[in-house]
C-alpha cells in the first residue's frame, strides 16, 4: 500500500513538473521577444525630456497615429505648459501660446451651439482636450476588425518594459512571420507584442513624415520621437518632480549637517 502511494505521488509530481513548464515556456512564448535597453535621456534621478524630439514626436503621433489613436489625459494647452514640447517663456499661460492655438485650430471638436442647441463642430482652442476618434468602443472595434485602439496618453507608464517595448514594437518588430506560423485573419505578426500577432497594421514607414526641422524621418528615427513625446504624454510634471526632489533633498542634508554641527558646538564641554 505505501509503495502504491509513494509510487503515486512520484507521478503526480512528474505530471504536475512537466505542465508547469509547458506553461512556462507557453508563457515566455505568448510575452514576445524581450526588447533591447535603450538610452533614453528622460530616466534617471536628473533625467530630462529632449525637446526637439518630443516635437517631432507630437508631429508622427498628429500624421500618423491620431487617425485611431487619441490622447484622453491631455489638453492641447498641456502642449505649452513648463516642461512641456511647445513651451515658449515669453507666453507663460499655454492658452496664449501661438503654436499652441494653431494646433488646436488644425482639429474639429464636436460642440452644442449656443443659440439653437444644435450638434456643431468647431475648429478647437488650446482649452480644449484631444477629441475623441471615434463616438464609442463599438464603433472603435467595428472600423479596426474587433480590437479597440489604446489611448496613447499613458501607453508608456501603463506597458510592461514601457519606452523600450514600444520602441522596439515600432521600429523592430514588424517583420515577415517564421515558417510553420500562422498569423490569423485580420492580425500583423509583430515579434514583440504578446502572442505575437497584432491588429494593428504597421504604421511607420521610411519618409512616412517630413520633419521641419530636417532631420530624416526613418522609420527607427519616428519610433524614437513618438517614445519621447509619449513618455511625457505619460508624465508630464517629471522634470519639475525631479528638480523639486533635488532641492528638497540638499535642504535636508544642509539641515541634517547645521543640525550635527549645532550638537556638537552645544555639548562640546559636557562629559557623556
Amino acid at each position: 500500500m505505501l509503495k502504491m502511494f509513494t509510487k503515486t505521488i512520484a507521478i503526480a509530481s512528474v505530471v504536475m513538473f512537466s505542465l508547469f513548464i509547458s506553461a512556462g515556456l507557453a508563457s515566455a512564448a505568448a510575452a514576445g521577444a524581450k526588447p533591447d535597453k535603450q538610452k533614453w535621456g528622460f530616466k534617471g534621478p536628473f533625467g530630462t525630456y529632449d525637446r526637439p524630439a518630443m516635437q517631432r514626436g507630437y508631429q508622427v503621433y498628429r500624421e500618423v497615429c491620431s487617425s485611431c489613436h487619441m490622447l484622453e489625459q491631455l489638453s492641447f494647452h498641456h502642449l505649452a505648459d513648463k516642461g512641456a514640447p511647445f513651451y515658449d517663456a515669453d507666453f507663460p499661460n499655454p492658452n496664449d501660446n501661438p503654436v499652441v492655438k494653431a494646433f488646436a485650430k488644425d482639429w474639429e471638436i464636436e460642440d452644442v451651439d449656443q443659440d439653437s442647441g444644435d450638434p456643431i463642430t468647431r475648429p478647437g482652442v488650446p482649452a480644449d482636450g484631444f477629441p475623441h476618434i471615434y463616438p464609442n468602443a463599438i464603433a472603435a472595434a467595428a472600423v479596426n476588425g474587433g480590437a479597440i485602439p489604446r489611448d496613447l496618453s499613458l501607453i508608456i507608464p501603463a506597458r510592461g518594459g514601457g519606452a523600450d517595448y514600444l520602441y522596439a514594437l515600432l521600429a523592430k518588430g514588424y517583420v515577415d512571420a517564421p515558417d510553420g506560423f500562422v498569423v490569423g485573419d485580420g492580425t500583423n505578426y509583430n515579434t514583440y507584442f504578446p502572442g505575437n500577432q497584432i491588429a494593428m497594421a504597421q504604421p511607420m514607414f521610411e519618409g512616412g513624415v517630413e520633419y521641419s526641422d530636417g532631420t530624416k524621418a526613418s522609420v527607427e528615427q519616428m519610433s524614437k520621437d513618438l517614445v519621447e513625446f509619449l513618455a511625457w504624454a505619460g508624465d508630464p510634471k517629471m522634470e519639475v518632480r525631479k528638480k523639486t526632489g533635488f532641492g528638497a533633498f540638499l535642504f535636508l542634508f544642509i539641515f541634517v549637517l547645521l543640525l550635527f554641527m549645532t550638537y556638537k558646538e552645544v555639548w562640546r564641554n559636557v562629559k557623556h
